[in-house]
């Protein structure tokens, strides 16, 4: 193989992927934003009873709230926690983090890591500003993987590294990452360690001490999105005898006024059961906690509780009483969340349960895997990978370097199509070839997962998914570039064909 003769083929792939119908086919198959995609099989027409988490699955916020919690929290490390005041100069930076990145504690990187334990290079963050690939991998002692044992327990919390899971967390990470980046302007040392926790003590707080609740409670109109939807899905499930119950870790006042405003004033009718402050995870794996009544104002009662009255509404419990006096068991519950680890893996792993995970991000990653740019640079690189592939075999010095070429454009292109879903991160769902830890988890602990809960009017409530069998490598004799390529007959591919 000469260069001249490889450089001409590379510019005749270049055309026929501009006009062949592979690309064409890729753009007129467009993803439905509104669809529900399956991990795993299942029938509605099984599901009895459905369950629900309240925060960012029944109630979907506007990006405002995002802005109000860095802003509490970055005023409570000023006055309570007496952090520099010059710290009142970071605003809150829409589209800075991603959900789903790890955060290294004892070298203050907030990073990105694949299904397979590696970082992607590109992703990680000191602060503000990108860490150059090679410190990243000169911190881990010469390689870009995460062992296991630092990576995370079964909810994403491991001995130095933290994974932000949940839409709640893009305000903490921004924090996290404006106070480090104003301590290294301004050479200011800081213990790792106690930043760390300071921050999420803040975030906490904001949370814990009601002062988000206010917010929203003051603007529903402003902060609650989907509203009307949420009351169409809740109504045809329960004309169609379906169980409703709700388990969330927010107080009965704040639900109460959101599922009021979305809902109706007689939002608990269409419910079975309702348990607020439920303290998830541990709500499904801790015995301890006994439920609580609640009177209709919201006060604690002192009765024992041998059996869950519909219409009622019931405080903390644990899922091993519910299970015994519901006797709702299996797959015929299926329970929406957001977040995959406090509200999902317990629930499918330990009980059985069928899981639908609520992915608001997911809406604004199909559009953009729709758009034409997106579609043309995802089938060149694939091209570009299968040509270098079947050509490394040749290694004479020209053949090499039109290998570097290749392998320049291809890493450009990777870089150009991670930027169209965030800047500095990409999308939450792909490194640049790998599914990301979270999206390893995503198909790990939920059997469907959708944009939002409002996605179940598009189906018929006995409606089976079923999920596309996925072409294993050894299963897949056809790639993506063979068949965007296999249409040029030249002697290059004929080439390529005699040592595939």
């Amino acid at each position: 193989m000469d260069s001249s003769r490889g450089v001409g083929s590379l510019g005749r792939v270049c055309s026929c992927l501009s006009h062949c119908g592979a690309t064409k086919t890729l753009i007129c198959n467009l993803l439905n934003p509104a669809a529900i995609y399956a991990n795993n099989e299942i029938s509605l027409g099984d599901v009895e009873i459905y369950g629900f988490d309240y925060d960012y699955t029944l109630a979907q916020y506007s990006n405002l709230l995002h802005s109000m919690i860095f802003n509490t929290a970055r005023d409570i490390l000023i006055e309570q926690f007496k952090y520099p005041e010059g710290l009142g100069k970071y605003d809150y930076i829409p589209g800075f983090a991603i959900r789903g990145l790890h955060y290294d504690v004892q070298k203050s990187l907030l990073m990105k890591i694949d299904a397979f334990h590696y970082v992607q290079l590109g992703t990680a963050y000191r602060g503000l500003k990108p860490v150059p690939d090679e410190e990243v991998i000169e911190l881990y002692g010469g390689t870009q993987h995460i062992p296991l044992y630092q990576m995370s327990d079964f909810y994403g919390k491991g001995p130095s590294l933290k994974q932000f899971m949940d839409i709640f967390s893009l305000p903490e990470m921004t924090l996290l990452s404006s106070v480090i980046d104003y301590f290294i302007t301004h050479g200011i040392e800081f213990d790792q360690v106690h930043l760390y926790k300071d921050i999420s003590d803040a975030i906490r707080d904001v949370h814990v001490k009601g002062v988000m609740y206010k917010w929203i409670e003051k603007d529903l109109e402003q902060y609650i999105l989907h509203g009307d939807e949420i009351y169409a899905v809740l109504n045809r499930l329960v004309n169609h005898k379906k169980k409703l119950f709700l388990i969330t870790n927010s107080p009965f006042s704040f639900v109460d006024k959101g599922m009021k405003h979305m809902v109706g004033k007689n939002w608990r009718d269409l419910f079975d059961m309702v348990i607020v402050q439920a303290d998830k995870p541990n709500f499904f794996t801790d015995r301890r906690k006994p439920f609580r009544k609640l009177d209709d104002k919201g006060s604690l009662q002192w009765d024992k509780i041998n059996q869950l009255e519909k219409g009622k509404i019931y405080k903390e419990g644990n899922l091993f009483d519910f299970l015994r006096l519901t006797g709702w068991r299996g797959s015929k519950v299926l329970y929406f969340g957001d977040h995959l680890y406090s509200d999902l893996a317990d629930l499918m792993l330990r009980h059985g349960w069928r899981t639908g995970a609520i992915v608001p991000e997911l809406e604004t990653e199909i559009r953009i895997i729709n758009t034409e740019q997106y579609m043309h640079s995802l089938t060149w690189q694939q091209a570009l990978t299968g040509l270098l592939e079947r050509m490394q075999m040749y290694q004479d010095a020209e053949s090499k370097q039109v290998l570097l070429e290749w392998m320049k454009e291809r890493q450009e292109i990777r870089s150009l199509t991670k930027n169209l879903f965030n800047p500095q991160f990409g999308s939450i769902f792909r490194t640049f070839h790998n599914p990301t830890y979270f999206s390893r988890r995503l198909v790990r602990f939920s059997d469907i997962y959708m944009a939002s809960i409002s996605c179940l009017l598009n189906y018929d409530v006995n409606f089976t998914f079923y999920p596309r069998r996925t072409p294993l490598q050894h299963e897949a004799p056809l790639w993506m570039d063979q068949l965007c390529t296999g249409c040029m007959k030249t002697p290059f591919l004929e080439e390529m064909v005699h040592i595939r």
